[in-house]
């Protein structure tokens, strides 16, 4: 094929693709132009997940008019001039992309008025070309309406996942930056419902209830550069504040954790390990902590040219801020957290598997045994089985008729009541405890679009879930299983996780979760009533050879390798 220049639609096709992945994009595009023309009230609109319509309005500056069609021009931006600035980058936006690749795979209306404008500017794009212009009354500010998205990139659209997960990363994104930016009064509204409200007090700790709740908000501690101590070297020019939570606020994803850098909401593997890293002791294997922090520094001394949706950045010193990270919030925890009492700490059994499975194979061979004694098929059923006793307060001992069974107590119980629940689901009798009163649920912005797209699925296995304003659900039923258990970390858990789930897999997500939160816990010491009855029931149960993730519940030893290993055959 010979080499040609590309026409300008495959172009723009191309660049938006780098730009725009998701509706998410365009709303975090938007909302940083919004916050870059000095913007104090944000109002954002989704409907159909974002494909259907997209409207972002705000109170800033405005666009002059006869800078509003220049606005969709590919690299047109009032924010740099030249190679020089680029070096010392203040403004959120600064590539002049975001318009004109919006355009590209969508139609586009931008009304818009600037304080030196009479009327303001309106504005129809299709295809990337503006089709209509005339003025039109509006108050200083623009709102910029999206339709349409990728509805002239069709293989864009099958890339996308649900309705309910598409608001919900457009709710981590104005939920980011809500915690960015608490001066400012933001307003998301999700198919026709306002999903979070800002008060634009300014306070950090006000926007963090906004967003997370005041249950959430107790828990957090204030991150606050150090008085009267200086670092040396570039680590100096490194100023980190906001708040983190102690560590019972623990989360089961990393979701929680929000970085800015200058004010700008980034994603880093750097960062967020310099948090863990002080965390280090105090959260159980598996958990992650909560934290907003922004981390200010001179703009020369980070590089956020890198990535098309400006999601990443480059530090000069990457050690220098990895140390102020870590020693800031490692600060806040040992000067504000009180000190925990003894027996607050437990010990906690987290799988290294996130997928259920149903079956596990055993290795084909083991070093130490001759290929032809592999070891034989797994019995569909587990013989009649002698409890004996507990070793390590995380295995039973037990005797059968062909030698000794060696059970993994918490593997074993998850997969006693992993069959349990499926069969109630399976029959559609789900084994309910009511509550003595309902409980309120306050979740964050993302968390209500995944709860409230899966309450049925939960309403299978026994919650009894109603929504009760805008983010406040009331619970007056949990799964039997769950009385008596923290039910409501498990919900909050789950939530998480299945927002990262397509909405094929939440069933199985759920019936998982459900078994293991309560089993009996690796290092939990057992009565010989309470390992034999555990026992019965495993030996009852379909598929007693494995957990849920597909790990072994039973290891056997059989009589003839234990004669044959003690050199009496």
């Amino acid at each position: 094929m010979p080499i040609k220049v590309l026409d300008k639609n495959t172009i723009g096709q191309i660049a938006a693709g780098e730009v725009v992945e998701r509706p998410a994009s365009v709303v975090k595009e938007l909302v940083e132009n919004a916050l870059d023309a000095g913007a104090t009230q944000i109002t954002v609109e989704a409907r159909g997940g974002g494909v259907g319509r997209l409207r972002v309005t705000d109170n800033g500056a405005g666009i002059p008019a006869g800078e509003a069609a220049l606005a969709f021009e590919r690299h047109a931006t009032s924010k740099i001039t030249g190679p020089a600035d680029l070096e010392n980058i203040a403004s959120l936006g600064f590539r002049g992309e975001a318009l004109p690749a919006i355009a590209a795979v969508a139609d586009v209306e931008l009304l818009t008025r600037s304080d030196a404008d009479a009327a303001g500017t309106y504005l129809r794009l299709e295809g990337g070309a503006v089709v209509k212009e005339a003025a039109q009354a509006r108050a200083r500010g623009t709102t910029v309406t999206v339709a349409g998205l990728f509805r002239r990139v069709p293989a864009r659209l099958k890339f996308l996942k649900t309705t309910a997960t598409e608001n919900g990363h457009i709710a981590n994104i104005v939920s980011r930056y809500a915690l960015a930016y608490p001066e400012v009064a933001f307003e998301l509204i999700i198919e026709g419902k306002t999903s979070l409200k800002t008060s634009g007090r300014g306070r950090l700790i006000d926007a963090v209830i906004d967003v997370y709740g005041v249950a959430t908000a107790g828990k957090m501690l204030a991150v606050r550069p150090p008085e009267g101590e200086f670092a040396a070297g570039a680590e100096a020019a490194v100023s980190v504040s906001g708040m983190v939570g102690a560590p019972e606020l623990d989360r089961v994803g990393r979701g929680h954790l929000s970085f800015f850098v200058n004010r700008r909401w980034v994603t880093s593997r750097r960062l967020t390990y310099a948090v863990e890293e002080a965390y280090r002791g105090l959260l159980m294997t598996g958990r992650h902590p909560v934290a907003v922090l922004n981390i200010a520094l001179p703009p020369a001394e980070v590089d956020v040219n890198i990535h098309p949706a400006k999601s990443e950045v480059k530090f000069r010193d990457e050690a220098g801020v990895f140390r102020a990270v870590q020693r800031a919030v490692r600060r806040a925890l040992v000067s504000e957290m009180p000190v925990p009492q003894v027996g607050e700490t437990t010990a906690a059994y987290r799988s290294a598997s996130s997928s259920p499975q149903t079956a596990w194979s055993p290795p084909v061979n083991r070093p130490d045994m001759p290929l032809s004694e592999a070891p034989p098929m797994l019995a569909a059923t587990l013989p009649v089985l002698r409890v004996v006793g507990q070793v390590m307060r995380a295995y039973i001992v037990a005797e059968g008729p062909d030698g000794l069974y060696l059970i993994d107590q918490h593997a074993a119980h998850e997969r006693i009541r992993y069959d349990k629940l499926r069969q109630q689901r399976t029959e559609a009798r789900p084994e309910v405890q009511g509550l003595l009163e309902p409980v309120a649920l306050e979740v964050t912005p993302p968390q209500a679009q995944i709860l409230g797209a899966c309450r049925e699925s939960l309403a299978a296995y026994g919650f009894a879930v109603e929504s009760f304003g805008e983010r406040t659900y009331l619970v007056r039923a949990v799964p039997a299983l769950l009385a008596g258990e923290d039910w409501e970390a498990l919900l909050r858990d789950l939530l998480e996780e299945l927002s990262g789930e397509a909405r094929s897999d939440w069933e199985e997500r759920i019936l998982a979760s459900l078994a293991c939160h309560g089993a009996v816990r690796s290092g939990q010491a057992l009565s010989d009533e309470e390992m034999r009855a555990l026992v019965r029931q495993l030996e009852t149960t379909p598929n007693p050879h494995t957990c849920p993730h597909g790990r072994p519940t039973v290891i056997h030893l059989s009589a003839a390798r234990l004669e044959r290993d003690f050199g009496r055959s």
